[in-house]
């Protein structure tokens, strides 16, 4: 039998970061257990670099392994790119010596569209699509749960008579306008706009979920307007929360509707300046500003910009209000994951251009998301900020195996060109459903494929029974795609049902969200079966609000072909993360995350192989886990404060204790670390206050990378002679 191996991804920013110190620490331990662990680029510039043929595509060599029963992959959270990071990305491995074309912004040749599409494919949610083949099982370790209630992070209360609201389309969003069918029979269906052939959905298979829907361009700038005018009477702080990183087609687009409509004036009186230097409002107002460098108006137009920021007419909310960074300069900026918990956590307030606190409307355009963020919010406002200390859990069950709802389906997603009707017809012809658009809708389809549904409902069912928690589908009888959904839960279900009951509940979110909230309040725990968005969302908002952070969650991806996927977390503020580290050399990012999922990852083989030794290690990282949250060692948000280094010595001294019960070998390596604590640590804060060259953002140097990360000569030579 060959030796079993983990796959650690290595991927990018404060993550990746943080691998360059605890690495070394996992690839010793991992050796007495007979466990070879090994690191494989996916990171961002990985990617385009494989893109392009200038290193081995190690994501399809993954996306390979996750079809086989042996696949045990630790993967970290990396970049979902936008448009402005890529194009970061590229000017950097350009700078090192990359032969890498320039991104084509509006490719018109065949060869740059041919480059286009290549760049494409590196763009938002590239990574999770080609791994997640199986479905996600999301949730807080108990002594994790344990310690954030007894060492319970601030909620912000909420004022009395708050204001804050979500603003949501009424009539022409995704919800409004959404059909959906499960398909009789296989093939290639296309998406035609007036009988032009605009995407092939390809291989459909019979008793697929297939969807699709569009929001009225109209209808959002509609919205838009009336939130803006809005927020100015009301006094309130406006901002918008998308996720334009994942849904890359989609959310792009109305970010880039806000742009224009938050600065009307400024794009109606520069119309022609502005089309002359190919300003793109999705690209933000960054990229506007970039752009202005080439103009001869530009001190003009960046002083009408400041005044807009400035008037107050609303206030805009504030990405770094000391440098204006307004919520619509970057899109990458506003991942509504990220955005919307903070709202909560802040009493329904963001920061504004004073660099103060106050009451927004938080802008959601689509009513498929907005309602349970709505709800909320609106919880929070009559029942007052949650009890961290005795608040219950929802975790999740998250459907996404086969590119489930990927993310808004960017495959099939795309802006309406022309007034007409967009048709979906199976391989024969037939019209499948119809859909009468305007020029500048969006228009978008998704899938779910029946056996990634039938193993969420049978995960679902599984959580419920191990847990007696009780489970809730967020589903809505209303909208057609769930309405679908329904039939397949109902139809699943109750095979699992006459063996094992499990109280259980089909909810639309709104509804669900209240049920949650409901029980979260009491104390008591739920778990909330969601499709992939949701997913995203949910795993986010309650763990924020419960324990300080998503990252300490455990994201567990049983493969459907029998393997493991460990996720760990989430890297929304790894790029605030890297930003201090370079200026401080202190990194605040916390590897729990990446401790839990490596438990996870050894669970997995012990289950599989019996191997004791392999059991040895494992009890030992279970117990320094433990040790580590008990004994408060998450690194400091503050520089001169033990960091993420520091958490990496501390793990190890934990594990090293933990193995020397039963292992001689490690008496010595536990003795070694405890003895020479106050010098290491001395020796981790030496570089703590001064700048950190790693050689590079999207592709660090790994000898400066490592050098930066592994200060300690001292805790270097114990590890390194393992």
């Amino acid at each position: 039998m060959s030796q079993p191996k983990i796959i650690w991804s290595k991927i990018d920013e404060a993550p990746a970061l943080a691998t360059y110190s605890l690495f070394p620490v996992v690839e010793k331990f991992l050796k007495e257990a007979g466990v070879d662990i090994e690191q494989t680029d996916i990171s961002l510039a990985g990617r385009v670099l494989a893109a392009f043929g200038l290193m081995d595509d190690e994501l399809a060599k993954l996306g390979e392994l996750v079809l086989k029963p042996e696949a045990n992959i630790i993967k970290l959270p990396n970049i979902s790119a936008s448009v402005p990071q890529l194009k970061g990305c590229i000017a950097e491995l350009k700078e090192k010596g990359f032969d890498l074309p320039d991104f084509p912004e509006n490719p018109e040749t065949e060869e740059e569209k041919e480059i286009a599409a290549k760049y494409a494919k590196c763009l938002g949610s590239a990574v999770n699509p080609v791994l997640r083949e199986g479905n996600s099982d999301r949730r807080a370790a108990a002594a994790v749960k344990k310690f954030a209630q007894k060492h319970p992070h601030r909620l912000k209360p909420f004022d009395e008579n708050c204001q804050a609201y979500v603003a949501y389309m009424e009539e022409g969003d995704f919800y409004d306008n959404e059909q959906s069918l499960i398909s009789e029979k296989g093939g290639n269906y296309t998406i035609e706009l007036n009988g032009k052939i605009v995407k092939t959905i390809d291989s459909v298979e019979e008793k697929e979920v297939i969807s699709a829907s569009f929001m009225s361009a109209k209808s959002l700038k509609k919205l838009l307007a009336q939130s803006i005018k809005d927020a100015e009477v009301k006094g309130l702080l406006w901002s918008i929360h998308l996720k334009a990183t994942m849904m890359k087609v989609s959310d792009p687009i109305m970010f880039g509707y806000a742009v224009e409509e938050f600065f009307k004036d400024l794009f109606t009186k520069y119309a022609d300046e502005f089309e002359k230097l190919g300003v793109n409002p999705d690209m933000g107002l960054g990229d506007l500003l970039k752009k202005l460098e080439n103009s001869d108006k530009k001190e003009e137009i960046e002083a009408a910009i400041k005044e807009r920021i400035l008037s107050g007419e609303p206030n805009i909310a504030m990405v770094d209000s000391d440098n204006l960074i307004t919520n619509l300069h970057f899109s990458n900026d506003i991942i509504i994951d990220a955005s919307m918990p903070p709202v909560i956590r802040e009493g329904g307030k963001m920061w504004n251009k004073d660099g103060e606190l106050q009451e927004c409307v938080a802008v959601i355009p689509d009513r498929s998301y907005a309602l349970m963020y709505d709800e909320i919010l609106e919880d929070c406002k009559v029942n007052g900020q949650f009890d961290v200390t005795t608040m219950g859990h929802v975790s999740n069950v998250g459907l996404m195996a086969k590119k489930a709802e990927e993310y808004g389906s960017h495959p099939y997603t795309f802006r309406v060109e022309e007034d007409g009707i967009v048709e979906v017809k199976d391989s024969e012809g037939n019209v499948l459903m119809s859909f009468a658009v305007e020029a500048g809708d969006i228009w978008r389809a998704y899938r779910a494929k029946d056996v990634a549904i039938k193993d969420w409902v049978r995960l679902a069912h599984e959580r419920g029974k191990l847990t007696g928690d009780p489970v809730v589908f967020w589903l809505d009888s209303v909208r057609a795609h769930d309405a679908n959904m329904i039939k397949k839960v109902v139809e699943y279900l109750p095979q699992y049902l006459e063996k094992e009951p499990i109280e259980y509940h089909i909810m639309a979110p709104r509804l669900a969200m209240r049920f949650s909230l409901k029980r979260t309040r009491a104390g008591l725990n739920t778990i909330s079966a969601t499709g992939n968005v949701l997913r995203d969302y949910l795993t986010d908002l309650f763990p924020i609000l419960e324990l300080g952070t998503s990252a300490k969650m455990m994201s567990i991806v049983p493969l459907l072909a029998g393997g493991g996927l460990f996720e760990t977390g989430a890297g929304g503020s790894a790029p605030k993360h890297v930003e201090q580290f370079l200026k401080e050399g202190h990194l605040r990012w916390d590897s729990l995350g990446e401790f839990l999922a490596l438990a996870e990852a050894l669970r997995m083989i012990y289950n599989k192989t019996g191997d004791e030794k392999v059991k040895a290690v494992l009890d030992a990282l279970d117990k320094a886990n433990e040790a580590y949250l008990d004994n408060n060692n998450a690194p400091s948000r503050k520089v001169g404060e033990p960091d993420n280094k520091a958490s990496h010595y501390y793990l190890a001294k934990y594990w090293a204790e933990a193995l020397a019960e039963s292992n001689p070998k490690f008496a010595e390596v536990a003795q070694k670390l405890a003895e020479n604590e106050a010098k290491i640590i001395e020796e981790l804060q030496a570089v703590e206050g001064k700048p950190a060259d790693i050689g590079g953002y999207f592709k660090p140097d790994d000898a400066k990378a490592e050098a930066a990360m592994r200060p300690s000569k001292t805790f270097n030579e114990i590890i390194d002679a393992i």
